[in-house]
């Protein structure tokens, strides 16, 4: 354990000095990635050819972070829990536009514009989320996103695809949304909310509400049994491990 801790103390101490070419090399090699590093210089990612990342500014920091973000799933690395959640954590908390406490991302979690989101405390994101944060993420305290859900913040036009429109996500605290579901931009799901599996989200959720189906529709309230917030015990791994 104190060898993962001193490579997590490493990964943190170049990040937090602000990320270089050399810092990600250092890093890349903490991962024993193997990665052409003389074409570091050149690198270009997916968001750089977005135009919502040309509007708003894709530092050479921002560029690294992600980098390495998606670099770690590349790497067995990924597969040591107790080395690749506090990792993303490091990263989360200069890659997004604000990152709360306890946060736990699992391996495939991908976004494309991280200067659009905004996480409280003691989220979670499983395996295979995806944000298109171009119009804006927002994402409340003690909230789980699990498997495959998709959250989209922009559209085009049908008439000409240059022409976009932005809306943000915005999901509030306690609330639970299940496995591939897909939430359309615009949407707000109240506090304490849940969206189960398979749904397609297109309109508002209002408070301790349970929806589904493809579109959603509200089904029943939440079961809280007049518990609220701490009482429903957000806590996502066996003896609240990551959330201490």
């Amino acid at each position: 354990m104190n060898k993962i801790n001193n490579l997590l103390n490493e990964v943190e101490c170049i990040v937090n000095n602000g990320i270089t070419k050399e810092g990600v090399i250092k890093i890349l090699n903490t991962l024993k990635c193997s990665f052409p590093i003389e074409i570091l210089d050149e690198l270009k990612l997916y968001g750089d050819y977005l135009p919502k990342n040309q509007e708003i500014g894709f530092s050479q920091e921002k560029r690294y972070l992600h980098f390495l973000w998606d670099a770690l799933d590349k790497s067995p690395m990924c597969l040591a829990a107790n080395f690749s959640i506090p990792f993303r954590r490091i990263l989360a908390n200069k890659l997004f536009k604000s990152c709360g406490k306890n946060f736990v991302a699992e391996e495939n979690v991908r976004f494309n514009v991280p200067d659009n989101i905004e996480i409280g405390d003691d989220v979670f994101l499983n395996r295979g989320v995806f944000l298109d944060s171009k119009g804006g993420v927002i994402l409340g305290d003690s909230i789980v996103i699990t498997e495959g859900v998709t959250i989209f913040t922009h559209s085009h036009t049908e008439d000409d695809h240059e022409l976009r429109t932005y809306a943000p996500v915005i999901v509030k605290d306690y609330a639970k949304i299940y496995s591939n579901s897909t939430i359309l931009p615009g949407v707000t799901i109240g506090k304490q909310s849940i969206v189960a599996a398979c749904s397609l989200l297109d309109k508002n959720v209002e408070d301790n509400a349970l929806v589904g189906g493809v579109p959603a529709k509200v089904i029943r309230g939440r079961k809280n049994l007049d518990k609220n917030e701490e009482e429903l015990n957000h806590i996502w791994f066996y003896n609240n491990e990551f959330q201490k």
